[in-house]
């Protein structure tokens, strides 16, 4: 079975990629490389490297015949969807628009699409389910939830069975950014770490348990929305403290305001999943910390 899988020189993406060889699939790499590494990209897996707004694309289709896409390029940036949304909808909306348009015309058999928790905003019942109320904060999480509805309708309209994954916050080795780099990467280099308020919660998910999710749903004949967590909430003070306790380096953190668009409080029920996809996750917040201080240790070492 091909796998077409975009975004794949990304954080989530190339873990994607080597997962699924794992499995004896046949995987073909798409990335622009705008935020990809190609360092991230594994040899001898056929590479593309193209923007998923492209009109090329269907070429790509054409030679290769994916059976299956699992659609991962994204702007992904909460911030950066802040400051130019033009560029963040173009990216999310009409290039997941693009994909559909090319999985309907090459009669791809099923499409896997990335979405997040931002599409929930600030929940008023925690752990939020996939029929929560949907209240989005940011472009970014406005983008995401727009291309899910035309997710759903190509499924509706032309029989394109899909599955919609909505990534709680995803952490691990080779991450470009996030909350547990940024705060890891300081502490290694023995600067104080800067934390937005500290209060606001998260749930994170390992992300060998993200690419292990994508290829449950990928696998499963269930189609629909599904969360993607660990259910566990942890405030970003915790994240702190943790990486702290685990690394050995003892900071004073730069405490500064919640940021514009950042939800206070966040954590997933991922019954969902566990019960259709026959997914859970395997790895202890800890046990994935200290994987990702094993990584980031092997470049950096405390002053």
């Amino acid at each position: 079975m091909k796998v077409l899988v975009t975004g794949a020189a990304g954080f989530i993406g190339s873990y994607v990629v080597r997962a699924l060889l794992l499995e004896n699939y046949s995987v073909i790499a798409l990335d622009n490389l705008s935020t990809g590494n190609e360092g991230n990209l594994v040899e001898n897996v056929p590479f593309y490297k193209m923007d998923i707004t492209s009109s090329e694309l269907e070429a790509v289709f054409r030679i290769e015949s994916p059976e299956y896409v699992i659609h991962l390029a994204a702007q992904s940036s909460v911030l950066n969807s802040m400051v130019n949304p033009m560029e963040d909808c173009h990216a999310n909306l009409v290039g997941t628009l693009n994909i559909l348009r090319l999985c309907k015309q090459f009669e791809v058999k099923k499409c896997i699409f990335a979405s997040t928790a931002a599409v929930y905003g600030n929940p008023s019942i925690l752990p939020v389910k996939e029929e929560s109320k949907l209240a989005t904060l940011s472009f970014y999480a406005l983008s995401k939830l727009s291309a899910e509805k035309y997710v759903q309708l190509y499924e509706n309209l032309f029989g394109l069975k899909s599955c919609i994954l909505r990534f709680s916050n995803v952490y691990g080795p080779m991450q470009a950014s996030g909350v547990v780099t940024s705060i890891l990467n300081r502490l290694l280099e023995g600067e104080d770490p800067v934390i937005f308020d500290g209060n606001q919660t998260r749930d994170f998910i390992y992300v060998k348990d993200v690419a292990v999710a994508c290829i449950q749903s990928l696998m499963s004949d269930k189609t629909g929305v599904f969360n993607i967590s660990s259910s566990t909430e942890i405030s970003i003070q915790e994240v702190y403290e943790e990486l702290s306790e685990l690394t050995g380096v003892q900071t004073q953190p730069i405490y500064e305001s919640l940021r514009d668009g950042e939800i206070e409080r966040s954590v997933l029920s991922n019954e969902k999943a566990k019960i259709n996809l026959a997914w859970r996750p395997t790895y202890s917040f800890v046990e994935g910390l200290k994987e990702t201080i094993q990584y980031y240790s092997f470049f950096k070492k405390p002053n």
